[in-house]
């Protein structure tokens, strides 16, 4: 008897605790849409690392692949029924927090950046993304040491914005 109750609250817990799917796999967007290609973005924001549009660009390439069904193909010419374009707007650094002295306790990284995404399939369509994205941090830190760190937080956001705009209107 005191085993089945055990073997019952093993059962009971494992299924409770069992996590739940979390993935864009199950997002709702046309049958027809199977490929999709991103343009390498571009820079039209000054003081941007040489590489923060490529980075960002594949981190986009990453996030569709890894996250849906569609399949990235290198050109336009492999007939996908996505087209992803970009420009970098904004890329800057900006006190936040003063205090006492003007001194500022913490510093904002800030960017912005926006997207067309053309659509192929079912009917010719057009979206714009705009995303102003930021990441605060510690006035003390150098940005250099950091700004990697700092740039993926911001990828994410900005990743995230496109995703959620792709996908809300299917």
């Amino acid at each position: 008897m005191i085993r089945y109750l055990f073997i019952f609250i093993g059962l009971f817990i494992f299924t409770s605790c069992w996590p739940t799917r979390v993935s864009f796999q199950d997002l709702n967007f046309p049958e027809e849409w199977k490929a999709f290609t991103v343009k390498t973005f571009d820079n039209n924001a000054p003081n941007t690392p040489l590489s923060y549009a490529p980075t960002l660009t594949e981190s986009v390439k990453d996030a569709i692949q890894n996250n849906t069904s569609l399949n990235l193909v290198s050109s336009s010419a492999d007939d996908p029924q996505l087209e992803i374009e970009g420009v970098i707007n904004n890329y800057s650094i900006s006190p936040v927090a003063l205090q006492e002295g003007d001194q500022a306790a913490k510093n904002r990284l800030s960017v912005s950046a926006t997207f067309t995404i053309f659509i192929n399939a079912p009917e010719e369509d057009e979206m714009t993304v705009n995303s102003n994205r930021f990441v605060d941090y510690d006035a003390n830190t150098d940005l250099g040491v950091v700004e990697t760190t700092l740039l993926e937080e911001v990828n994410a956001q900005i990743v995230q914005d496109i995703i959620n705009k792709l996908f809300s209107n299917w």
